[in-house]
């Protein structure tokens, strides 16, 4: 049930979650860590020690740090970070970078030696900086979040600490059902999710569509738009999966992340906005399903966590299909039938980091969001039983929430050594 304490914590969750972002996620938070304990040492450093969990390795391996010029790796972001970040504008760290600055950072990595080392534990994000000058020492820990940060410690002194490695959050994930995502899109006043939702159009449509005008990395995007003119899904998929072709391959415009990421933010918002755009619904109803879209992804992801085997844009295509089913008239039935019809189809495609090949996965997520969309509309369905179905939306959910997080342990490992066998670009 839709209570006033509720209504109030969905709102909350949007904006904690809506959140610009420069570059691909994993990168610019190691440049923020960098920047952060540049910050606390007070000086630059002389030496520099990075030390990573296996899903960092993962997702900042092959995507390009944004300005720096092209640079790719954990090293490239961190110098980044520490030579010309910004700390202060946390996932906007590199956003105001110049293009004298960029100059900087490979010259700073000539004179500061960057060591980067793996951490084995049980801490899927994690992220450590040491840095040192000739007189002092800094350390900033990062974990679970991108921004997250629970350690910081100057000349041996601890400044700050969070034993209880929670992140700062105004409300629950846990509040979030289907149920009372619809009964809240239904109800809440658009000059209450307006602005945050504006900002999400405006980024993710403009980057979407400098992935088609220019080439970037596979040009998925733009393959799926020659190939399919005229019809309106494969538009749909075209335009999300040319934000990630910019995005993963060194386009500096900013995009709204959803869930921490923001392949996740361009796959919950632009197919949901293409949609409306060619169907000439009213600008109403498109906050409201896009505000939909947002939060089903929102309460996939909190299940699933931020990083896993599990492909991430999988949850936003799924969210992104019920949003075009609400907006299409659908009620709670249609964006729930939609949404388990969804999740049956592509749940077992995994995450093997940041690069090119996301804008594919973003398409394969989208097309399966409307093909369960479509699905329902002619009265057809997956059941309780069907593989990981089971009877009910929400236990769906919890299904693929277990998939992720126990299930794939292994399988992310194995990702990860197969992505490791060679060192390039860590």
């Amino acid at each position: 049930m839709l209570t006033k304490e509720k209504y109030q914590k969905y709102l909350d969750i949007l904006e904690e979650e809506l959140i610009p972002a420069m570059g691909c996620t994993e990168p610019v938070a190691i440049a923020y860590a960098g920047a952060k304990a540049r910050k606390v040492l007070g000086e630059m450093p002389n030496w520099a020690l990075i030390q990573v969990s296996g899903n960092i390795i993962k997702n900042v391996k092959s995507v390009v740090v944004p300005h720096t010029g092209g640079l790719r790796g954990i090293s490239s972001a961190l110098a980044a970070g520490i030579a010309v970040g910004d700390a202060d504008a946390e996932l906007e760290v590199l956003s105001s970078v110049s293009e004298e600055q960029v100059k900087e950072i490979p010259l700073f990595m000539q004179t500061c030696p960057i060591k980067v080392e793996r951490i084995d534990g049980d801490v899927v994000f994690e992220i450590l900086v040491t840095l040192r000058s000739k007189n002092n020492e800094a350390k900033v820990r990062i974990i679970d979040n991108h921004t997250n940060v629970v350690y910081i410690e100057r000349n041996g002194e601890v400044l700050y600490e969070n034993t209880t490695r929670t992140v700062k959050q105004k409300a629950d994930r846990s509040c979030l059902t289907v149920e009372d995502i619809v009964a809240f899109c239904d109800s809440v006043k658009i000059e209450k999710i307006k602005p945050v939702l504006d900002r999400q159009i405006r980024y993710n449509m403009a980057i979407a569509e400098e992935g088609l005008k220019n080439a970037w990395g596979a040009n998925v995007g733009k393959v799926l738009l020659h190939s399919y003119p005229s019809d309106i899904s494969a538009k749909a998929r075209a335009y999300a999966a040319a934000g990630s072709d910019a995005r993963m391959n060194g386009c500096e415009m900013p995009v709204v992340s959803n869930s921490g990421s923001g392949n996740q933010g361009i796959t919950a918002s632009v197919p949901v906005v293409v949609y409306a755009r060619e169907t000439g619904v009213s600008e109403e109803k498109t906050y409201r399903a896009l505000c939909l879209s947002n939060l089903i992804t929102i309460h996939l992801k909190s299940g699933i966590g931020t990083l896993s085997a599990y492909c991430g844009v999988i949850s936003a295509g799924a969210g992104a299909g019920a949003g075009i089913a609400y907006m299409l008239g659908g009620d709670f039935h249609a964006v729930a039938h939609t949404l388990v019809n969804a999740l049956a189809i592509d749940s077992g495609i995994i995450c093997d980091g940041a690069k090119a090949s996301c804008a594919a996965k973003i398409a394969v997520a989208v097309e399966s969001g409307l093909l369960g969309y479509k699905m329902y509309l002619s009265g057809n369905q997956f059941y309780g039983g069907d593989g990981i179905v089971k009877k009910g939306v929400e236990k769906t959910i919890e299904s693929v929430s277990r998939l992720a997080q126990d299930g794939m342990k292994g399988t992310d490992l194995e990702i990860i050594k197969i992505m490791t066998d060679e060192q390039a670009g860590c």
